[in-house]
């Protein structure tokens, strides 16, 4: 710093020398521009150390946390990028199964009421067929009664136009009589 003041005074005393008309003209004295550069060198240095120095070095922290915070946010685009992508794989991958499961349950869905159709077909059939022989049993029993009936007619009117009373034998006799009869009809 020294050999700046001592240059300045130089440049000055020089100046001097070469232009006697403007110090005179201004009042321009050489002590006091050199105490006014030496002011201001000193107002620099301290402007400089103090001020200047402490703000570019706030300003490199801050450029440094700028672009840690632009990588930050590049990474997390990234990953958002990522993520979608992955979001979209899982949203499209859940759509394929949810289809298959729909799919499926179709299917079994359908099964399921052929096989219920299939029952209700077999109990009505079943049903039916119990039905038919239940009658079958009915009619025989009805026509196993009406041949007994008619027999115990056949035999009474018999009695009563022979007029007397038959043994066992020919009771017997004249109900198979009766029988063979009512099946040939």
């Amino acid at each position: 710093m020294l050999p700046l003041l001592l240059a300045v005074s130089d440049a000055a005393a020089q100046a001097t020398d070469a232009a006697p008309g403007m110090i005179e003209t201004f009042g321009l004295e050489s002590k006091f521009v050199i105490m006014q550069a030496i002011s201001f060198l000193i107002l620099f240095a301290v402007i400089y150390k103090f001020g200047i120095k402490p703000t570019l070095s706030t300003m490199e922290q801050r450029n440094a946390k700028i672009e840690s915070g632009l990588k930050y946010a590049e990474e997390m685009r990234e990953k958002l990028t990522a993520s979608q992508r992955e979001s979209a794989e899982i949203v499209q991958n859940a759509q394929v199964k949810a289809g298959d499961i729909i799919n499926e349950a179709r299917t079994t869905a359908k099964d399921f009421l052929e096989k219920q159709t299939q029952e209700a077909t077999q109990k009505a059939n079943d049903l039916l067929t119990k039905a038919q022989q239940a009658i079958e049993l009915e009619r025989l029993k009805t026509i196993a009664q009406a041949r007994e009936e008619i027999s115990r007619l056949v035999i009474a009117t018999t009695e009563r136009v022979l007029a007397k009373q038959l043994s066992d034998a020919d009771r017997a006799a004249y109900n198979e009589s009766a029988t063979r009869e009512l099946n040939i009809v």
